[in-house]
């Protein structure tokens, strides 16, 4: 799925504490998000009891996925559409690049899509001759930087507006200013000549709907309506989990995803696509395609601990609280999907505890992403449970094993406890200052490079609790 990082998480995680600019953006952006989630969510009477049935329906889409993915696939060719199922991110490549040869296209025009990000879609058809263009802005930016989204739902929530206006600049030959307006006639300047020559429209989707075949859209600039009324073929590329059985359902996962991701009752465009155009439709595509994409998913399905991630909407809520994510941002996790939902289905996705395994531990266990999240998806639990397998497998690193062994040893009898309090106190005094470790010590420097830690006592509970009989 994802293009495993040359470095590991501690040392991504490093190199993102050094840029500052990177991680304002961040604390400003999920500030404004959590902040406008919460007053949506004071707006809407019986917030929990939303949440509560979100989870219902998620869940049972997900526990009957084999007939409702059915279902959807038949109402898919009754509208006239095609549907095609990938295993995993290569195949979805060749179909889709398969596709494009087909209709002898050359010019794609793109909405946004984390699935195809996972698969790496435009790398793809960028290497067999095709010119593929971001039409979301955000992910147009990051297609001129070259870099990956680091957030679902704000993909460049990263980059401030003079970063934004240099690489316009650079595609325009002259000055771009930074002010909003500038920015945003630029990109729609570029954009619109894009979307009337493009042959074919590739776009993401937010919920199938299983009853009606239908593929639904959901977007605050309104370029995948046009991604999917302009060019001829229309191809959109879903994980096989995006699925709602019915459009009341959808009703109830449309009112939650925007309140959660932005704070917004509705996002400005909801476009639902129907298959291709029938007789007397005044607009729509000639053909249309449907990608349903595994690539992991049915085995994180068949496992009963963390089948339930599957039910993430991908609102991003809980990237917002998450304190290890406001402050390394998204890059850092290496993954597509980051922040604590990304830590949990990138090892199961990837099938590697080994190297992806470490993003469990890139949490505090706060459970804040678990409060916020509209499905209700324990993600802490989960969290925890992949250290424990990892640990379980053998993974965990030698000075661990070390600590945790001797910990055991030390602290299993009253005795050897005591032992250990009296030597951490009595040893300890050369390095406290006023109360606090200051030293940078070489086993603890993750901890005490960055803050003091505080000293242990001068004489432990057990020495005090017998003072006070006496």
């Amino acid at each position: 799925m994802s293009e495993r990082p040359i470095f590991h998480l501690r040392d991504r995680a490093v190199k993102a504490l050094k840029d500052d600019q990177m991680r304002r953006a961040v604390r400003k952006a999920v500030d404004r998000l959590s902040t406008n989630k919460d007053k949506a969510a004071r707006e809407l009477p019986n917030w929990e009891q939303w949440r509560e049935q979100t989870k219902l329906i998620r869940q049972h889409t997900v526990n009957h996925l084999d007939y409702y993915l059915k279902l959807l696939i038949d109402n898919v060719k009754n509208a006239g559409g095609k549907v095609h199922f990938a295993p995993n991110a290569e195949t979805a490549c060749k179909i889709i690049a398969g596709l494009c040869k087909q209709y002898n296209a050359k010019k794609i025009v793109k909405s946004k899509s984390m699935v195809t990000e996972e698969i790496h879609l435009n790398t793809a058809l960028e290497a067999v001759g095709m010119e593929v263009m971001e039409s979301d802005l955000a992910e147009y930016i990051l297609q001129l930087a070259g870099e990956t989204p680091s957030h679902i739902i704000v993909p460049a929530i990263h980059k401030n507006r003079n970063q934004i206006a240099e690489l316009f600049s650079k595609v325009a030959g002259n000055k771009v200013e930074s002010d909003t307006p500038a920015l945003t006639a630029f990109a729609r300047k570029i954009l619109r000549n894009k979307f009337i020559s493009a042959d074919i429209g590739i776009t993401g989707c937010n919920f199938a709907v299983a009853e009606t075949g239908s593929i639904t859209l959901v977007t605050n600039e309104g370029n995948a309506r046009l991604t999917t009324t302009l060019p001829r073929v229309v191809i959109s590329v879903m994980g096989m989990e995006r699925v709602v059985p019915t459009f009341e359902d959808l009703e109830t996962v449309l009112s939650m995803l925007p309140r959660n991701a932005t704070g917004q009752k509705l996002t400005s465009y909801v476009s639902v696509i129907n298959g291709s155009r029938q007789p007397g439709d005044i607009d729509g595509c000639e053909k249309f395609h449907l990608v349903i994409v595994d690539n992991g998913r049915s085995r994180m399905l068949a496992d009963e601990e963390f089948r339930q991630a599957l039910s993430c909407i991908r609102c991003g809520a809980c990237f917002n609280v998450c304190p290890v994510y406001r402050q390394i941002g998204g890059h850092a996790y290496g993954s597509v999907y980051g922040g604590p939902i990304g830590s949990v289905i990138t090892p199961i996705l990837e099938d590697d505890i080994d190297f992806w395994g470490e993003l469990p531990y890139a949490s505090t266990l706060c459970a804040a992403c678990t409060s916020v999240c509209p499905a209700k998806i324990p993600l802490q639990d989960l969290l925890f449970k992949l250290r424990q397998r990892r640990v379980s497998d053998g993974y965990s690193q030698v000075v661990e094993k070390f600590a945790f062994g001797m910990w055991k040893q030390f602290f299993k009898l009253p005795s050897t406890y005591k032992f250990a309090m009296k030597v951490a106190s009595l040893g300890q005094k050369p390095l406290v200052n006023k109360g606090y470790i200051t030293a940078k010590l070489p086993l603890l420097a993750n901890w005490t490079n960055s803050r003091y830690m505080r000293a242990a006592a001068d004489t432990t509970f057990r020495e005090r609790w017998e003072n006070r009989k006496k």
